[in-house]
């Protein structure tokens, strides 16, 4: 069986912590919960249900993200594949044997959950989010001929191919990053379909102006780089 570790950056989660981590599948070998500055009880309720939780002060998405693969890095025995998924229940955890399966049964490289439309609950994406992805991936498109539909935070990667990517983003613009690095590195790559639910809590990107905004910026500013080189 293949050994898969998953990451899950936090910040006052402490509401949907729980449920994520429990909900994921029992044959998870490490649940890694980044701490980064939550004010409540996030921690223990994500160790209670029986996470690993590592703190990174640093704020940002993506530097969260940095602190758990160098955490997984620094092990005796690394996985064969990475999970991402964020701590606010809105993707359904359960999920994850479906998102890993291309990886598993067809030696793809990377996967993508897709929140498409029909199997999104209404009112879980902002018109911002759903007109940011649209963007985003109509300009990755454009570019670079991808096939990507969607920028969503659940995804599975080969941990090798993952460790090649070089991942570099500490903010908002990890997940298109990933992507673009998947593109320019000719991986394969696929995506399949996931549920999609209202988060508990409220976003820090898309909550937020100044959040969607900033997200935003990141997000393009990684495309057009790329586009140039």
């Amino acid at each position: 069986m293949a050994d898969i570790k998953v990451i899950i950056p936090a910040i006052n989660e402490g509401d949907s912590i729980g449920k994520v981590v429990s909900e994921l599948p029992k044959h998870v070998s490490e649940i890694v919960v980044v701490d980064n500055g939550s004010k409540d009880d996030t921690v223990a309720n994500a160790q209670k249900a029986g996470a690993t939780v590592i703190t990174e002060n640093r704020k940002g998405y993506g530097s969260a993200c940095l602190k758990g693969l160098n955490y997984i890095s620094e092990q005796s025995k690394t996985p064969d594949i990475i999970v991402f998924i964020d701590g606010d229940y809105s993707d359904y955890p359960e999920e994850l044997d479906k998102v890993v399966a291309p990886i598993l049964e067809n030696e793809v490289d990377f996967v993508v959950g897709a929140r498409t439309k029909a199997l999104r609950e209404p009112g879980s994406m902002t018109p911002q989010q759903v007109f940011g992805n649209q963007l985003a991936t109509f300009l990755m498109k454009l570019f670079f001929r991808s096939r990507f539909t969607d920028l969503g935070p659940f995804r599975a990667i080969k941990y090798e191919k993952l460790k090649e990517l070089e991942m570099q983003d500490t903010t908002y613009g990890w997940t298109v990053e990933m992507q673009l690095k998947i593109l320019r590195k000719k991986m394969t790559y696929t995506e399949v379909p996931v549920r999609y639910k209202r988060r508990i809590g409220v976003s820090k990107v898309s909550g937020t102006v100044k959040g969607t905004i900033f997200a935003g910026i990141k997000i393009l500013g990684w495309i057009f780089k790329y586009s140039l080189k």
